[in-house]
C-alpha cells in the first residue's frame, strides 16, 4: 500500500525539505479529520486525497497543490471551514481547497442544474488560480480508477459527465497524459463489453506485429545516426477510445485501423525537427495533404509538433510525430508543465505560453458565464467550445486566428472582438466580398466591415459554431429587445395618459414610485418593458397612476383628448413590433396592432379575420399608422393559378425579378394534367409594389387567376 513516507521520498526529487515537511503536515490533518471515513471499497477515506497527491507530484506540481490535494474533501465531509484551514495552512492553500470542493447539496429541481452550477462555481475559482483545475482533474482521476465498488448506471453517469466535460478540458489544457487515461476510463465503464474485446484485439495485435514494429524503428534510427542528428524513435500506441472512435465514424474495421503503424521521434531543438523531416521523406514518400506543421502554428492548448503520414514498405502507412522534449512533455503535462519548469527555477517559453493561452480560454469562459441565461445554458457553450478540430485563419494585419472547424465570418468577427461581432455588416474574404454565413478554410484572410449603428441579427444563431459568438449574440439580442421594448413601453403609455390629458413627464412624483411598489417592479424600466412586450395593458396603468395621483376614480377626459391619433410605424422597430404572418400586412394596407403577452405589437391587416378572435379584448387593439418614407422590403403571399407547361418557374421568377422583386419561397401543386397552383411568397417594397408585379404576372398568357393570401 501507497504511504506518505513513500510519497515524500518521490517528492525529495524536485521540493525542498521545507515543502515536503509541509505536504505531509496537510496528509496528518486530513488523516485526522476523516478519521472513521471510508471509501465505498472498505479502504479508509485518507488513501484517496494521498493518490490524488501523488498523480499531482507525477506532473511535479507545487507544494499548495499537493496540500490542497490532501485537504480538498475536509470542507464538504468534515467539520472544518475554511477560516480554520487559512488560519492552519495559509490562504493560497484555504482558497484551492475550497475552488476543489464541491458545493453543499443545494435541493436543485434535478442532477444537471446541480452539476451545472458545480461547475460554474468551479470556473470562478479556476479563474483565481488555474490550479484549482489540475487538483480537481487529479481528483476525477483517482474516482475513475475506482469505480469498481459503485453500481452500473452511477458508473455510467459519472463516465459521461467525465467525458463531457474533465477529459475535455484536459484536453483544453493539454495535459495529454490524464486526457487519455479519463476517456479509456470512461469508455470501459460505459461500454465494458466493447472495451475489453478492442483491449484484447490490441494486445493480440501487438504481438503479431512486433517484428514489423521493431524493424520500422531500427530503420528509422539507423537513418537519424547516418545524418548525424541527435534523434530517439519511439513506438505509439493508440488508446481505446480513439480505436473505438475511428472505427465507428469512420467505419474501418480494427485491422484497418491497426495497420497504420505509429511512430514519435524526440529530439532536442526545433532545427532538428524539420531536419529529420526531410530525412524521413528521403526514406518513405509522404502522404500528400498530410503533412501538419503544429510547431510554427501551435494548438490552443499549447501542443506543438510535426505529423506527417508515409507509405512504409508494400504500402503500409506510418504515422510520424516529430518534437522536442520539450514539447513531448507539454503534450502530456499541458498547463502543468508550468510547474514541471519551475520545480528547476527557470521559467520555460512553452510553458509560459500554454499557461497565457490558459488564462485566455477562462477569461473567454467568464465571458460566456457572464452572457449565459443560467448554469445549464452555460455548460451547453461550454461543453460546445471545448476542443473541436481547428482552422488557422489571418487578420489583414497577418495575426493568426484560431477558429474551430465549421467556424463562420460571425464566429471570426466575435473572436476578435465582442463589440466587432455586434457591429458586423459585412466581410471580404481574400479581398472579396462574401455572405456572413460563410464557412472558413484554413489559411483565409479575413477583413470584417462594420457600421455604428449595426445590430446582430437573430438569423446568425443558425450558422454560427463557437459559444462564445452564441452566448454574445443571444446576450446583445436580449438587451436589444430589452431597450425596444421600453421604448414602445413609453410610447404606449403617453398614448393611454393622453386620454386623461396628462403625459408620463407631467406626473408629479408620488404616483410612479407608489405604482411600481403595489406592482412589486424594481424600476420604471421594467413597467414600461412589461407594457411593450404586452404583458401589461397601457390603458390600465395609466388609469392607476391617474387615480394615485387624484386619490380617487379618475374619468378620461373628452374623447378628442382621447384619440392622439394612432402610433406610427416603420418596419424597422425591431424585435418588439412583428408583422402578422397570417395576413402579410404591407406598407399601404390598413393595418391595426395587437398587444401579444410577451411579444410586444404584431401587426395585422385591418381586414385580418384573426382580430375577430382577438378582439374580445379591445384594450390590446389599437390603430397604426404607416411612415411616410419606409426603406425595407416585406413578405407577401399570392397564390396563382396556371396552365402547367415546361419553362414554368423560370418565366416566374424573370417577371418577378424584372419588377426589382424576390422570390422568398415557391411551391407547386399539379391540380390536373393541364392546371396547377403556384404558391409564391415575395419580398416586396409596399402594396404599389406589389400591385405593379401582379399587373406583371396577368399579362402572362398561361395565368388564368392571382389572389393575395391572408385569410
Amino acid at each position: 500500500m501507497f504511504t506518505i513516507d513513500d510519497l515524500a521520498d518521490r517528492l525529495g526529487g524536485y521540493l525542498p525539505q521545507g515543502e515536503i515537511q509541509q505536504v505531509k503536515r496537510a496528509f496528518y490533518y486530513a488523516e485526522q479529520a476523516h478519521d472513521g471515513q471510508r471509501r465505498r471499497s472498505g479502504e479508509p477515506y485518507v488513501t484517496h486525497p494521498l493518490a490524488v497527491a501523488n498523480i499531482l507530484a507525477n506532473m511535479h506540481m507545487d507544494h499548495q497543490s499537493l496540500m490542497a490535494a490532501m485537504l480538498h474533501d475536509v470542507i464538504e465531509d468534515t467539520g472544518v471551514g475554511k477560516e480554520a484551514l487559512a488560519r492552519q495552512f495559509g490562504a493560497p492553500v484555504a482558497e484551492l481547497v475550497d475552488g476543489v470542493s464541491k458545493l453543499t447539496q443545494i435541493a436543485f429541481e434535478d442532477k444537471a442544474v446541480a452539476q451545472a452550477e458545480n461547475f460554474q462555481k468551479m470556473v470562478l475559482a479556476m479563474s483565481r488560480d488555474i490550479r484549482v483545475i489540475i487538483v480537481k482533474l487529479a481528483d476525477r482521476l483517482h474516482n475513475m480508477r475506482t469505480l469498481g465498488a459503485l453500481r452500473p448506471e452511477k458508473k455510467r453517469r459519472i463516465a459521461r459527465e467525465t467525458l463531457e466535460i474533465y477529459a475535455r478540458i484536459a484536453s483544453r489544457l493539454g495535459i495529454n497524459t490524464i486526457r487519455v487515461e479519463l476517456e479509456d476510463l470512461s469508455f470501459q465503464a460505459i461500454h465494458p463489453m466493447r472495451a475489453e474485446r478492442i483491449k484484447r484485439a490490441v494486445s493480440s495485435a501487438r504481438g503479431h506485429r512486433r517484428s514489423a514494429i521493431r524493424q520500422i524503428q531500427n530503420t528509422l534510427q539507423q537513418s537519424l545516426d547516418d545524418e548525424g542528428l541527435a534523434g530517439t524513435v519511439v513506438g505509439r500506441q493508440k488508446h481505446l477510445l480513439s480505436i473505438y472512435k475511428k472505427m465507428r465514424d469512420q467505419r474501418k474495421s480494427f485491422n484497418e485501423i491497426m495497420d497504420v503503424f505509429g511512430f514519435r521521434i524526440l529530439t532536442e531543438d526545433v532545427d532538428s525537427c524539420y531536419r529529420i523531416l526531410g530525412v524521413v521523406h528521403n526514406l518513405y514518400k509522404p502522404v500528400p495533404g498530410r503533412f501538419k506543421d503544429y510547431i510554427a502554428i501551435p494548438k490552443a492548448n499549447g501542443y506543438q509538433s510535426l505529423h506527417t503520414t508515409l507509405f512504409g514498405a508494400g504500402g503500409m502507412p506510418i504515422e510520424v510525430q516529430i518534437r522536442t522534449r520539450e514539447m513531448e512533455a507539454m503534450a502530456n503535462n499541458g498547463i502543468a508543465a508550468h510547474w514541471l519548469y519551475k520545480a528547476g527555477q527557470t521559467d520555460h517559453p512553452i510553458a509560459e505560453g500554454s499557461r497565457a493561452r490558459a488564462r485566455s480560454w477562462i477569461k473567454g469562459l467568464l465571458e460566456m458565464q457572464r452572457h449565459a441565461g443560467d448554469s445549464l445554458e452555460f455548460i451547453e457553450h461550454v461543453k460546445n467550445d471545448l476542443f473541436p478540430d481547428d482552422i488557422y485563419v489571418f487578420t489583414p494585419k497577418g495575426d493568426i486566428m484560431e477558429l474551430p472547424q465549421g467556424a463562420t465570418v460571425i464566429d471570426f468577427a466575435y473572436s476578435v472582438h465582442t463589440d466587432i461581432g455586434n457591429s458586423t455588416i459585412a466581410c471580404r474574404i481574400d479581398r472579396h466580398l462574401a455572405p456572413l454565413s460563410t464557412r472558413l478554410e484554413s489559411g483565409q484572410t479575413l477583413e470584417i466591415i462594420t457600421a455604428p449603428g449595426a445590430r446582430p441579427n437573430l438569423a446568425w444563431l443558425n450558422f454560427v459554431a463557437t459559444a462564445k459568438a452564441r452566448s454574445a449574440i443571444r446576450h446583445a439580442l436580449k438587451h436589444q429587445q430589452h431597450t425596444e421594448a421600453v421604448q414602445l413601453g413609453r410610447r404606449l403609455l403617453n398614448k393611454a395618459l393622453a386620454a386623461f390629458e396628462t403625459s408620463l413627464e407631467e406626473l408629479p412624483e408620488g404616483p410612479l414610485p407608489e405604482l411600481l411598489a403595489e406592482l412589486g417592479l424594481k424600476n420604471e424600466d421594467a413597467l414600461l418593458e412589461s407594457i411593450g412586450l404586452g404583458s401589461r395593458v397601457a390603458h390600465v396603468i395609466a388609469r392607476r397612476l391617474v387615480d394615485l395621483q387624484h386619490g380617487e376614480e379618475t374619468a378620461p377626459g373628452p374623447a378628442a383628448a382621447r384619440q392622439q391619433g394612432p402610433i406610427v410605424i416603420s418596419g424597422a422597430e425591431g424585435m418588439v413590433i412583428k408583422f402578422a404572418r397570417c395576413c402579410h400586412p404591407l406598407p399601404g394596407d390598413p393595418v391595426v396592432g395587437h398587444l401579444s403577452a410577451g411579444k410586444g405589437i404584431v401587426v395585422h391587416r385591418a381586414e385580418c379575420r384573426n382580430l375577430a378572435e382577438l378582439g374580445d379584448d379591445p384594450e390590446k387593439l389599437f390603430p397604426l399608422e404607416w411612415a411616410r418614407e419606409i426603406d425595407e422590403d416585406f413578405p407577401v403571399a399570392l397564390r396563382l393559378q396556371v396552365e402547367s407547361r415546361r419553362g414554368l418557374v423560370a418565366e416566374l421568377a424573370g417577371v418577378v425579378t424584372d419588377a426589382d422583386a424576390n422570390i422568398e419561397r415557391i411551391g407547386i401543386e399539379e391540380r390536373d394534367a393541364r392546371l396547377a397552383t403556384v404558391n409564391l411568397t415575395l419580398a416586396v417594397r409596399d402594396r404599389v409594389h406589389l400591385a405593379r408585379i401582379i399587373k406583371r404576372l396577368r399579362n402572362l398568357s398561361h395565368v388564368e387567376r392571382i389572389s393575395r393570401l391572408g385569410n
